[in-house]
Parts: structure tokens; C-alpha cells; sequence
């Protein structure tokens, strides 16, 4: 059967981990993203890259540019990797009947993308969760006082906006808005996950934890295989949902016992990396089901980095000696997640492929996370046009009214660039 997949994404590791899997499997890969250049541009495995325009700066472009690519290329599966999947979702009942979209439909997504309501959905579930509530209300200001606490935007992504306070440390009141929430502090072993999951079912999953950190990013992390309450917490949180597709957890597993969730990432995470790649693409084409062989296997390796970001790590420590020592000692014990025999092309040519991305870090001091999703995270409605997302896409906050109006395609803007098979 033909396959020809779209990713919506290429600028990021885990999106040329994905495309080198599903090419293996004999699919025809093809990548959009808003970068002229990017990290997947040059691998072996991606058929054609296109350069579209930033949802959260053009959306009607956008959402033209990933349709036109879907008619003229005969994509049979649509792929979002990062922040842009609940653009790519809520785009999808604009879809030909043949496509298949590899993620959860857009109400689902956005419930748990927003921080209070994946929450509340924990909850609802029966599941144990930290306390949690809206930084504007009363409640929020009575946990403050009485409890260390951590503020965040409810739609943050990459850590931005992150802020840590001390019990009987009042809100800033910058930070009273509905859009931020105040949740408990919870300390303990810091987790992540990804599970691949149909119907309720997880087919796969990995634990992992951060071995070493750009901001709160980690850039060099292993598998974790000693904490079944987290994979208990995870496969009744997806059975309860009903979910289909990726989705990740935070978590931090207290010295107790307990598993409580931060919170969640309904894409793919860095978690993908462990991943068997001949087993997750027959999940992913539906050729797996629950209970095939105890599952996706994962690799044999069990710590993967990103190598370039986590000896820029290894260098800020250089007078540090104990912390120098232990990075260095994290890095070589570390495979890396761009580097391929078969396909090496994106590791020799990392530097100009992110150029985008890293001038953003270079010259105006970005974090690298924000670097890379600024112009697609998802923000709620604004003016249409660029510099504004359109105001067809509703709820950005579960509860807030849509914006009316239609998306208007516009005229097909996207821009091609052909490599290697």
C-alpha cells in the first residue's frame, strides 16, 4: 500500500526520528515547516520539504499552504510533530476524506494542552493530581500563602513563563490573569513519557528522565524502566480518555510513592527516540495492535542526546570541575539522536540546516525551546492577518466563545526544496 505522510514540522530531532522511521518503512516523506531552512531539509529519508507560513502569524496561509501540499503531493497521513498539531487538528475537518490525521482530534488536544483543564481531566478520571487553580481567583492566593507553589501560563509550552514561588510569597499581579494558573509544588524524581496509544490502548511506551539541561529542556536523557506507578498513572489516564495518538506526561514521583502528573504534551516529545523504528511505523500504519509481542519495542541504547547542545553544556562547566566531570560523563555515555550511518547529512550540516533557530539564540538570547516554537504555539484568537491568528480558530482556553467566520484559503504560497530519497 502507498504511504505518503506528511510531517508539519522538520526543525526538530524528533521530527527527522520520525521521518527516518516511517521512510524505513517505505513511506514517502514529506515536511513542511515556516523555516527556510531546517534540521530534516537534508536527510536521505524526506522526499520534499516545503516552506508554509507560521500559523501564529498567518493562519489563513497556513492552513492554504498544508492543504495545497495535501492535494498536489496525494498525502495519505498528516503527522504533526510539535506546538503546530492543534493548528494541524483543528484544520482537519477541511481534510479529502482519504487522509488520516496521526493525532487526537482537536477538543481532545486542547483539553489537555491546557494546564488547568489536563488537570481537571486527571481528576474527573479518578487520578491523582497536584492542586491546581486559576491565578486570578481566591483559591489561587489562599495556596500561595499557604503552600511553595509554581505559576505558568495555561498554554506555556518550553518552559516559558515558568516561575517558582516560596509559601506566604505573594502573586505578582502580573500574574493574577486567567490565562496563568497556580498549582502546588511537588518535589521528587522528575519523569517524562511517551506513549503511543489507540482506542484507550497504549501499544508502546517509554519512561525518561533529564541527565542534563538547557534551561528546562533536557538535552540528554535515558530510560527509566523502575517506576510501574507511572506506567499504572499513564495506561488509566489513556484507557479513561478513550485516547488515540501520542501523547507525554510530566511527572514527579515523590519519595512516598505518589505520582503526580505536571503536565501534558498531547504530540511527540523526545521520548520518540527509544522507539524500535520498524515496530512504531507498523503502529503507526495500524499493522499493530494491543497485546502484538508485549508491544513497540524500544532500542537497545538507553540514553540518547542531543550531542551539539549538550557539550555546549559540557563547555559552560569547564571551571566547575565536579559538574564539568558529570555532564562529560553523561555525554559519553549518550548516543546521538541526529547521527546515521545511512543518513548523515543533518549531523554534518546541523549548523546551517537550525541557522534559524540558533540566530535566534545567539543574538538575541533566546531559549532554545522558545527559539524553536515561538511561531507555532498555539495563542488565543486574535486579528486576522499576519502578525495575528485568524480568528477562526476557536478556544484557545476550553470555555472561551470561538471567534466567528471561516477560514479563507488563499492562494497556494508554499515553496518547495527536493532532496535525496
Amino acid at each position: 500500500m502507498h504511504r505518503a505522510v506528511l510531517l508539519t514540522l522538520g526543525r526538530l530531532p524528533k521530527g527527522l526520528e520520525l521521518a527516518r522511521c516511517l521512510h524505513r518503512a517505505g513511506w514517502s516523506v514529506y515536511v513542511a515547516d515556516p523555516f527556510a531552512t531546517h534540521l530534516s531539509m537534508p536527510s536521505r529519508a524526506v522526499k520534499r520539504s516545503f516552506r508554509v507560513a507560521a500559523p501564529n502569524h498567518d493562519l489563513d496561509r497556513f492552513n492554504s499552504d498544508i492543504l495545497s501540499i495535501i492535494e498536489q503531493y496525494g498525502i495519505t497521513h498528516v503527522a504533526p510533530v510539535s506546538e503546530e498539531a492543534l493548528y494541524v487538528a483543528r484544520l482537519a475537518d477541511r481534510f479529502p476524506p482519504s487522509v488520516t490525521l496521526l493525532t487526537a482530534p482537536f477538543d481532545a488536544l486542547i483539553r489537555v494542552h491546557d494546564k488547568l483543564t489536563f488537570i481537571e481531566t486527571a481528576r474527573s478520571a479518578g487520578l491523582p493530581a497536584p492542586e491546581t487553580h486559576v491565578a486570578s481567583s481566591a483559591a489561587a492566593a489562599a495556596l500561595a500563602r499557604r503552600a511553595d507553589y509554581v505559576v505558568k501560563p495555561r498554554l506555556g509550552c518550553s518552559g516559558m513563563g515558568l516561575r517558582f514561588g516560596a509559601a506566604g510569597a505573594p502573586l505578582a499581579a502580573a500574574e493574577t490573569s486567567p490565562a496563568t494558573i497556580v498549582q502546588e509544588r511537588v518535589r521528587g524524581r522528575e519523569l517524562s513519557s511517551l506513549s503511543f496509544v489507540r482506542e484507550g490502548a497504549v501499544l508502546g511506551g517509554v519512561l525518561y528522565e533529564g541527565r542534563v539541561f538547557a534551561g528546562t529542556v533536557a538535552t540528554n536523557f535515558a530510560r527509566v524502566d523502575d517506576a510501574p506507578a507511572v506506567e499504572a498513572w499513564i495506561a488509566a489516564f489513556t484507557a479513561r480518555t478513550g485516547w488515540t495518538g501520542f501523547i507525554a506526561f510530566d511527572f514527579i514521583a515523590d519519595d512516598d510513592g505518589g505520582v503526580w502528573p505536571i503536565e501534558c504534551n498531547p504530540r511527540l516529545t523526545s521520548g520518540v527516540h527509544f522507539f524500535d523504528h520498524d515496530d512504531l511505523a507498523a503502529a503507526i500504519a495500524g499493522d499493530r495492535r494491543d497485546g502484538d509481542g508485549g508491544g513497540i519495542k524500544l532500542k537497545p541504547q538507553g540514553q540518547f542526546q542531543e550531542g551539539h547542545t549538550t557539550l555546549v553544556k559540557v563547555y559552560e562547566a569547564m571551571f566547575r570541575p565536579r559538574l564539568f566531570a558529570r555532564r562529560l560523563g553523561q555525554m559519553l555515555a549518550a548516543r546521538d539522536v541526529l547521527w546515521s550511518w545511512r543518513d548523515p547529512a543533518p549531523f554534518l550540516l546541523m549548523t546551517p540546516a537550525s541557522w534559524p533557530i540558533l540566530a535566534e539564540v545567539i543574538f538575541k538570547g533566546a531559549a532554545f525551546g522558545e527559539a524553536a516554537t515561538r511561531d507555532i504555539e498555539w495563542r488565543p484568537p486574535q486579528a486576522t492577518g499576519p502578525g495575528g491568528i485568524a480568528g477562526a480558530v476557536s478556544g484557545a482556553i476550553p470555555g472561551t466563545a470561538p471567534a466567528a467566520g471561516a477560514v479563507r484559503v488563499s492562494e497556494n504560497s508554499f515553496t518547495a526544496h527536493e532532496t535525496a530519497v
